[in-house]
């Protein structure tokens, strides 16, 4: 296929690590700007998809070197359901894509190893959907000495040249890890020296969602209404939240399981002091974040679940140096702003620009990536 440079449809889908479902969503770019925003929605997995995934999530390292046949399973269950999410979101709708980003499901992540693991052959759904998939976007980075993610901040980049932003700013991303893009709009481009840097704040929504579930609740502290009824036990931020992993020098990356040991650590806590000491804890491990940024940014735009919890919300409005403000603020749609970001990488993909660089995952120079699969692969 080759490269085309006016402005196409790309359609971006994104299921993280919380695994609560597939986000799909349109885009009109050239790889460079943003032109549009088009039909976008979220797909909740069905209930063996979800089983079958979080076997694969509980054996990935394990299933690195001795897979067993539940690793297919779960691979078809990738495949399947997000071919049916692109049916559903395309369904009746007149503008077809030119082209599928799909990220497909992390299952294990090892920066330190050089390795990551996303299930999912974008060959099989170009396929099965009859459309160009670029997929396997985090490789490349990773052969090139990079962490792998994140990511979204070439995207991050882009749409601060999309709303007019003249001064440093910083994207917060708080899904299942938590993320941050600082950004310099006034650089001309995003692999330009000084214009990014981006990493792995620390969890994000996971172990809240991980706490609820182990109390027999749905997996996610919804509007934040157990942590409004906590009180947070500062003694134990403190103890998980001085970490190597927040010392390091960034760009960082990490694997939604590295904070596993202070689910324990949490145990003798109620329910809801667990809940509002969880997110207390992700808050302090964004706070810190500050401490490695060029130059403090002037407001922070915050997109992912973690943006619907109120108590959160007021909690980095209280640790941070400036304004705290929802995407939505600036016109943008936080539940989307990551399918979003596989749909721009995509478009990049296919022009062979790059999609990281050292600030954003600490590769030995700026890369491109991605696998292209046509449905006559």
């Amino acid at each position: 296929m080759t490269a085309r440079f006016e402005p196409i449809w790309s359609l971006g889908l994104m299921s993280g690590t919380s695994m609560d479902g597939i986000d799909a969503a349109m885009l009109l770019t050239d790889g460079e700007t943003v032109t549009d925003f088009g039909a976008s929605g979220e797909f909740t997995y069905l209930d063996h998809e979800r089983a079958a995934i979080a076997v694969a999530l509980a054996n990935g390292f394990v299933w690195r070197t001795a897979p067993d046949e539940r690793l297919a399973v779960a691979e078809d269950a990738v495949v399947q359901s997000h071919a049916a999410a692109i049916a559903r979101l395309l369904c009746g709708k007149g503008v077809k894509p030119d082209l599928i980003g799909f990220h497909g499901q992390t299952i294990a992540h090892s920066p330190a190893e050089g390795w990551t693991w996303q299930i999912g052959d974008g060959a099989a759904l170009a396929g099965a959907i009859n459309r160009t998939v670029v997929w396997d976007f985090r490789s490349a980075d990773m052969v090139a000495g990079g962490e792998g993610a994140p990511l979204a901040p070439f995207f991050h980049f882009a749409l601060a040249k999309h709303i007019g932003a003249t001064e440093p700013l910083a994207f917060l991303n708080i899904g299942g890890v938590a993320n941050v893009t600082w950004i310099d709009p006034r650089k001309a481009a995003p692999a330009e020296d000084g214009a990014l840097l981006a990493f792995d704040t620390g969890p994000g929504n996971a172990l809240i969602n991980d706490w609820m579930s182990q109390h027999g609740r749905e997996p996610l502290d919804r509007d934040g209404a157990e942590a409004a009824k906590g009180r947070v036990a500062s003694n134990l931020i403190t103890a998980n939240a001085t970490a190597e992993f927040l010392a390091r020098t960034p760009p960082k990356s990490l694997d939604r399981n590295e904070f596993a040991l202070t689910l324990e650590r949490m145990g003798a806590l109620s329910l809801p002091d667990g809940a509002a000491t969880l997110t207390a804890l992700t808050v302090e491990c964004i706070a810190q974040a500050q401490e490695h940024m060029p130059a403090p940014p002037a407001r922070w735009l915050v997109c992912g679940g973690g943006r619907r919890n109120p108590v959160m919300m007021k909690m980095l409005d209280g640790r941070l140096d400036a304004p705290v403000e929802a995407v939505e603020a600036v016109g943008l749609d936080g539940d989307m702003l990551e399918a979003h970001a596989f749909a721009y990488l995509a478009v990049r993909s296919l022009r062979g620009l790059e999609l990281s660089a050292p600030g954003t995952t600490g590769c030995a120079q700026a890369v491109t990536g991605g696998k292209i699969s046509s449905p006559e692969d």
